[in-house]
């Protein structure tokens, strides 16, 4: 008879008007030890951030481009614990809202990015779908998040009910005062090419004691339990990384030497990319076909200098104009066709 008298409990709480309240009318944060916390929210994409928190810093424009890592096992173990996913969804928001960098995908949807490709090799796709080689974007920057926490073991009714799961956890929020002390996280900042750690920074948020004697159930209600924005252990985490992440920025912020790409995510979120191979200054290629015409300049009504034999290596010198790239090999320097160039 007890569980049931316990589900009842849980149920009865749930429904009761006094619970519906704002979150920031029952949690209180604050951020590198006394600063008001906001928290991390709104939304970002080509046309800018909105609803972000006010709290964070901003650039002026990009530095480059920028991959997450996603937080290590034992970190997003830690979270499921407490009905938290992992962090890398509320950091990339973070990131792109105070316009630093331009985000690139590595994370869990790189899979289905790969997969698409491999359709297309396969030729499953449509005709003209244009999906292959040379599209992606490189990531100048690496980010790494980690968390660490304290806490204390909730008591009482809390405790009492750690069998009912989820709605347990909610439980010992709402009647036995769950005790979340403090979150620390830290993040590193690497440069992808060289590997070289650019920046660290740590952040902090605090609560001496969640015994706050009620549970708000706003916008999601008690089924949102688990997200960021709806529990004090989500909101905690949350407003370290955003002290965290500030932290980066301000280190970074007056370094224009560490710019990389310039790159506009409105302008790029409507272009249309070509697929095909990369080619870099240096690259050794060689010509797709025999008796491949050499030109003077990046036309075919121009002067043929040369013809290459199939498989002839050439070197690319750099230059792509008008669908031909400029190469030097034995027979001199001039413009070849790109589509009938291969690596």
């Amino acid at each position: 008879m007890h569980k049931k008298f316990a589900a009842a409990l849980v149920a009865s709480l749930f429904m009761s008007p006094a619970l519906i309240t704002p979150a920031h009318a029952l949690f209180d944060f604050k951020l590198g030890g006394g600063q008001e916390a906001g928290q991390p929210s709104g939304s970002a994409g080509p046309d800018g951030a909105q609803g972000e928190a006010k709290e964070l810093e901003k650039c002026d424009k990009p530095y480059g481009t920028l991959a997450v890592a996603e937080a290590q096992d034992a970190v997003i173990s830690h979270l499921l614990q407490y009905g938290l996913p992992s962090p890398t969804g509320v950091i990339r928001m973070m990131v792109q809202q105070s316009n630093c960098f331009v985000l690139v995908e590595r994370g869990r949807a790189m899979n289905n990015i790969l997969q698409e490709r491999q359709l297309a090799e396969s030729g499953q796709l449509r005709a003209g779908s244009n999906m292959g080689k040379g599209q992606m974007v490189t990531a100048d920057y690496v980010l790494t998040p980690d968390a660490v926490f304290s806490s204390k073991d909730s008591g009482g009714v809390g405790a009492a009910l750690g069998g009912f799961g989820v709605f347990g956890a909610v439980a010992g929020v709402v009647a036995g005062g769950l005790k979340f002390k403090s979150a620390q996280t830290s993040m590193i900042l690497a440069d992808a090419r060289s590997s070289l750690q650019i920046a660290a920074a740590q952040g902090n948020a605090e609560k001496t004691d969640w015994g706050i004697g009620g549970l708000a159930v706003g916008a999601g209600g008690a089924g949102a339990v688990g997200a960021y924005t709806n529990t004090p252990e989500g909101k905690m985490i949350a407003a370290s990384y955003l002290d965290n992440w500030n932290n980066i920025v301000r280190s970074i912020r007056n370094n224009p030497q560490l710019a990389r790409q310039d790159i506009n995510l409105k302008q790029e979120s409507g272009k249309v990319v070509k697929a095909g191979a990369a080619f870099e200054a240096g690259d050794v290629v060689s010509g797709k076909i025999g008796g491949l015409k050499m030109y003077s300049q990046p036309s075919k009504t121009a002067k043929v200098v040369a013809s290459l034999a199939r498989d002839e290596e050439v070197i690319f010198t750099g230059e792509e104009k008008n669908g031909f790239m400029a190469v030097q090999g034995n027979g001199g320097e001039g413009w070849v066709e790109k589509i009938l160039i291969r690596k």
